[in-house]
């Protein structure tokens, strides 16, 4: 494939170094758009890779249901039995959620497993709410659409890869755009920040979610920004002059540029070393965090995100989008030793995280929700799940509309409405209405939000309430 200088523009601005993207991006399309971005206020997305299983996240209470769940998951549910201490999916074990819209789901009740309970606790105090079953869709459909092929589909469901992307882009391994990205497009071209190069920040390597047509994502490591070795040391290779003269040659200073891709490569050097200058100096000067991360890859990262929430006014931002991520959920096996695990380390991080929000005084302003490949099927494998489709997920924030569980959660059984067969969900909630609440909270006019989800117009409501009033 050729090396276009556009193609450059968006790949270059997504290497390590860090990244400001978007220089030769033209803003007059974005310039009849008006963003709300007064004050400040910070998106985190919290990617579950593998597939997070739904029906072992979000258990019913109620006895009739539960004793169904029981039923069909009954090798699964003996696998927990056999745990050291015993199983953590005993009715008596579970956390029951008291749902300030119970009325919502007339005699039926829902629990969490005792390893989520930081962010049980987050729901049940108002600052946390559930999006049950949803997920990517192209214009909603029922089992028999399903069937019949009467309604189109997300292309390559049930592909992990793929549908990492359509979760995060709308389109299968290899789209271009990520709704994150999107969404701080058009913050910039409402001028919520005096540039790009801080706007879409990845903790956890080079995403789609976070490129956009004007932003670039800035990535950064658990400690902070990369460094590039060499620039900014005092010696390198014993020498005190080496440095500077290795970063005059990197910036290409004093040279003769002799076309455009050359000059462009070296602009986005330039700005990733002054970036991450910028930003490694701000963290020498910040204060520690009284808030205890749990020392987890996902701890980490939100460690390092909330630090550079800290530092919002020295860099001058009013809106931000972050991407951090884990991985494991691909339980086909094992999911009894290994799903508690990663339920904890879940709950703990993003609990320190909301819990750093409030000591810095932005619990308001600050909302991170979680995302996954696809839900998995109600039935099992004996000690595991397969893929699935529609899934639940969590929302935390000051400003979520908390203890409720919003959307439609299908009873324990299947061959439902909204089953494709095993207890594959098919979501009743889209991606796009996922995240045009969130957009709409971030600031974003319904205008905004049709260009960035080009999806969205095929769904009635673009308000799942998330935020006070909207519809399901």
């Amino acid at each position: 494939m050729s090396v276009s200088r556009r193609n450059f523009l968006k790949t270059g601005a997504a290497f390590s170094l860090g990244g400001a993207a978007g220089f030769a991006m033209d803003l007059n399309r974005f310039n009849a758009f008006a963003a709300d971005t007064n004050g400040y206020k910070a998106l985190v997305c919290v990617f579950l890779f593998g597939g997070m299983d739904g029906h072992d996240t979000i258990l019913p209470y109620d006895q009739p249901n539960y004793d169904q769940l029981a039923s069909i998951r009954d090798d699964l549910f003996d696998r927990y039995d056999n745990l050291e201490g015993g199983s953590t999916r005993e009715r008596s074990q579970l956390l029951p959620l008291n749902l300030t819209n119970a009325s919502d789901f007339p005699g039926r009740q829902f629990a969490m497993p005792p390893e989520l309970a930081p962010l049980h606790q987050l729901i049940d105090g108002g600052n946390g709410a559930i999006v049950s079953n949803v997920g990517p869709l192209v214009v909603p459909i029922t089992r028999s659409d399903f069937q019949n092929r009467s309604a189109p589909t997300p292309p390559r469901l049930f592909s992990h890869n793929d549908q990492q992307s359509v979760w995060m882009a709308s389109q299968p391994e290899g789209a271009s755009f990520g709704w994150g990205g999107r969404i701080a497009d058009m913050a910039i071209a409402a001028q919520g920040n005096p540039d790009s190069t801080f706007s879409a920040v990845s903790a956890s390597g080079n995403t789609v979610f976070l490129s956009g047509e004007i932003v670039g994502q800035f990535e950064v490591g658990s400690n902070g920004p990369a460094e590039i070795k060499g620039v900014g040391d005092e010696r390198l290779y014993g020498s005190s002059t080496l440095p500077g003269l290795y970063e005059a040659h990197l910036r290409a200073e004093n040279e003769t540029l002799l076309n455009h891709l050359q000059s462009d490569y070296v602009n986005v050097v330039n700005r990733s070393i002054d970036a991450n200058r910028t930003l490694s100096q701000s963290f020498e000067n910040e204060s520690p965090f009284a808030t205890a991360f749990p020392n987890s890859r996902l701890g980490r990262q939100l460690q390092v995100v909330a630090r550079i929430i800290a530092l919002r006014q020295s860099l001058g931002v009013s809106r931000q989008v972050f991407f951090v991520s884990t991985g494991g959920y691909d339980t086909h096996s094992d999911q009894a030793q290994n799903l508690p695990r990663l339920h904890g380390e879940l709950a703990g991080a993003m609990r320190a995280f909301y819990d750093a929000t409030v000591e810095i005084g932005v619990q308001n302003d600050v909302t991170s929700f979680t995302a996954s490949d696809f839900g998995r099927t109600l039935t099992i494998n004996r000690d595991g799940t397969d893929h699935g489709w529609g899934g639940h997920h969590f929302v935390v924030g000051g400003s979520v509309q908390g203890n409720q569980m919003l959307g439609s959660f299908p009873l324990p059984v299947t061959e439902h409405n909204f089953d494709t067969g095993n207890g594959r969900l098919i979501p009743t909630t889209s991606v796009d209405q996922y995240a045009a609440t969130l957009g709409g909270w971030f600031g974003l006019n319904n205008t905004e939000l049709n260009d960035a989800l080009p999806g969205l117009s095929n769904f009635s409501s673009t308000d799942i309430g998330l935020f006070g009033a909207g519809t399901t």
